[in-house]
């Protein structure tokens, strides 16, 4: 794939937009809220979340967010005090507040009130990993993250490498950094992943950072395709967007090793097939469940692989997400077609 390529593809379905940034805001504000009754969600799907008290959150990148306690269905829009009517992240603290990520802007919702978090300034001594944090993506372009300690929301950058400036002098032109973030991935010892779009993977350990490319991850890298999707097995080894390799990481003398173990090659089991891009992928005990972005699901039981396709009145469509809520069932994100639940041996469109 051109270059030129590459760029539309990156710009298309980065995780965070250009629009509707705002500057940071020092105080937090409050706005008293109501919701409009809906009988459906809404066709765009990103994210889906189901918080403590069982109660499921569904956020579109069009018409802000939805809430289903299991008999009414509500829809959350900027008119409601929402940033804007894209939610690219949705998470929790352990009080239960619910925070929405809108193109790198936070908000706390209380259970009555929006309320914008505030942001510090770029600030890399605040570098720091706490068991109760929540992390966010910045926006398009900013190379950011975020950090929240519970009071302040922490800006951080990362620190420079060769490859990130090597990128950047290459490609002085485009409008994304090739630091900015896909995912955000916290593993069973507490340490922070981060997938990048163009500098393969970054790993945070409370002390120091250990990034592997793109080339050491063997990404096609003209794909633009980036680190969309990390998990740690049940093994406690790692797949980065890709069935071609998962990894072991270890530690000695201060320093993250790794080494490379072979991964279950193509999901459509061809022994030339090419199949190993993962957009979004989960775990189900001893099942790894794999999304991709219009060839279905698959799911990899330790011996074999099983396709699920999605399909919406017989035909293929396009997914964002996958995820597994506190029962154990996985749902769906997708682009132009809701959300999809899984029945036991297909996925099925969701109706309240």
């Amino acid at each position: 794939m051109k270059f030129t390529a590459l760029i539309f593809f990156y710009t298309l379905t980065i995780l965070t937009s250009c629009n509707g940034q705002t500057a940071d805001k020092k105080n937090n504000s409050t706005q008293s809220i109501n919701a409009d009754k809906v009988k459906e969600l809404g066709s765009n799907i990103m994210v889906v979340y189901q918080d403590k008290k069982n109660v499921y959150w569904y956020g579109s990148w069009e018409t802000g967010v939805y809430r289903f306690d299991g008999n009414t269905l509500l829809n959350y829009t900027t008119k409601h005090g929402l940033p804007s009517n894209r939610i690219d992240e949705i998470k929790e603290d352990k009080l239960g507040n619910i925070y929405f990520n809108s193109s790198g802007e936070i908000s706390k919702f209380d259970g009555q009130n929006f309320i914008k978090v505030s942001t510090t300034g770029n600030s890399n001594d605040e570098w720091k990993l706490e068991p109760d944090d929540l992390w966010f993506k910045g926006y398009q372009d900013s190379g950011l993250v975020y950090r929240y300690d519970g009071k302040y929301l922490h800006r951080l950058k990362f620190p420079e490498t060769k490859e990130g400036e090597d990128y950047i002098a290459k490609f002085p032109n485009v409008n994304y950094s090739p630091y900015d973030i896909y995912i955000i991935y916290k593993d069973n010892n507490g340490n922070v992943w981060f997938g990048t779009g163009a500098l393969g993977v970054c790993l945070y350990n409370g002390k120091t950072f250990t990034w592997l490319s793109e080339k050491e991850l063997e990404f096609d890298v003209e794909t633009g395709f980036g680190i969309r999707s990390i998990i740690e097995d049940i093994d406690g080894k790692f797949w980065f967007s890709n069935s071609l390799h998962r990894f072991n990481f270890h530690r000695q003398d201060n320093t993250t090793n790794y080494a490379k173990e072979k991964g279950i090659g193509s999901l459509d089991g061809k022994k030339d097939g090419d199949l190993v891009a993962i957009i979004s992928m989960e775990k189900d005990y001893n099942d790894l469940w794999m999304a991709t972005y219009n060839k279905g699901v698959y799911c990899y039981n330790g011996q074999q692989i099983t396709h699920y396709p999605v399909k919406y009145n017989g035909k293929d469509i396009t997914v964002f997400s996958i995820y597994k809520d506190n029962y154990g069932d996985l749902w769906l994100g997708t682009h132009e077609n809701g959300a999809y639940k899984f029945k036991g041996k297909t996925f099925e469109r969701f109706k309240p």
